[in-house]
């Protein structure tokens, strides 16, 4: 399966992105994957989101990695959030003009997580939301209530911005639709610890 650079639009701007799709197949699932904070150099090419995006197309997803708006050669500027939220939105629109409009995942890492909790849980057409090193630490994730919808949170147990202890407090707001997996050793960077992650979140998707 192999990722082709596309454009799409999101208001008044065009964002680019990369969309990979399984061969031979006329629909199937999607997911969306937002990327680190664009303020401290994040970019649909971190590591991290490679590794989701691996995962995903390993269980069958198509993948649609975007940077936001003024990340690369995405047009706009940094919108403390907001904006993002919008962009994400438009790029579940893009996958569901490719026929991915059935069981559409939203998810990101970090600053991205964020986001994806923020856009995913509000967005009629996704499925299921995943995150991963949700900085509850660092940021308002919106967190707070209990979502009908399936939540995967992944965070290494070294990770100060997302420490266990407060991401085991917000799955237990988010009620019983939210599951923790914690990958041993890693740090909020997950250097050295990418298929390690990519694994684990195949098998919480197919066991799912």
């Amino acid at each position: 399966m192999n990722e082709s650079r596309i454009t799409f639009r999101s208001g008044d701007l065009t964002l680019e992105g990369m969309f990979a799709r399984p061969l031979g197949v006329a629909a199937s699932p999607g997911a969306v994957i937002c990327h680190p904070h664009p303020m401290y150099g994040g970019s649909m090419e971190n590591n991290v989101v490679e590794a989701i995006g691996s995962a995903m197309r390993r269980c069958g997803y198509a993948t649609l990695r975007f940077n936001f708006r003024g990340v690369g050669a995405s047009e706009g500027e940094y919108d403390g959030g907001v904006g993002e939220a919008d962009d994400a939105h438009a790029a579940l629109s893009f996958l569901a003009e490719q026929g991915c409009a059935a069981g559409l995942v939203l998810a990101g890492y970090s600053f991205g997580a964020a986001i994806a909790m923020r856009a995913g849980l509000s967005d009629s057409r996704v499925a299921r939301v995943i995150a991963v090193a949700l900085p509850v630490a660092a940021m308002d994730t919106g967190a707070d209530a209990p979502t009908p919808k399936p939540l995967l949170i992944f965070s290494g147990d070294r990770d100060s911005y997302s420490p266990i202890a407060t991401l085991e407090q917000t799955a237990r707001k988010l009620g019983a639709a939210a599951t923790l997996k914690v990958i041993a050793g890693a740090d909020h960077f997950f250097a050295g610890y990418e298929s390690i992650l990519a694994d684990a979140l195949e098998h919480a998707l197919q066991g799912a």
